[in-house]
């Protein structure tokens, strides 16, 4: 990878570990085998109509589990930003605002995990009913 390239994946790279690097890794997990799953349903949309068929419901079970964990992700991250703020006491609106933009990272990282997968997934079924 050259520089620029770096420089380019640098802010994502850094949400990534902002976000907590175990939820956003499974969510990263889930959305890399649902789009490993839509391939696999257009590979064998011509050959094999019920494997085709099989791989979009497996891409769906996969895009709404990384849902579901950017879901969970957040409630735990302001589960535990609530008992940091209680811990301390008295806090600032900014400390709360940069403490909610963190528990958010997964669920937003969670519906782009069920969105872009969803897309792969309306197609297939399109051109499997034709």
């Amino acid at each position: 990878m050259n520089l620029l390239s770096v420089i380019a994946l640098n802010p994502f790279v850094d949400r990534f570990m902002e976000g907590g690097p175990l939820f956003m890794s499974l969510i990263l997990i889930c959305l890399l085998l649902a789009l490993s799953f839509v391939v696999m349903g257009f590979v064998n949309l011509k050959k094999n109509v019920f494997k085709s068929k099989k791989m979009t419901g497996l891409a769906s079970d996969a895009s709404i589990l990384g849902l579901v964990i950017g879901f969970l992700g957040s409630i735990i991250g302001m589960i535990t930003a609530f008992d940091a703020i209680e811990s301390m006491g008295d806090i600032s609106s900014g400390m709360m605002a940069a403490g909610l933009k963190v528990s958010f990272l997964t669920t937003v990282f969670g519906a782009v995990t069920f969105i872009l997968p969803r897309i792969g997934i309306i197609i297939l079924k399109a051109l499997q009913k034709s």
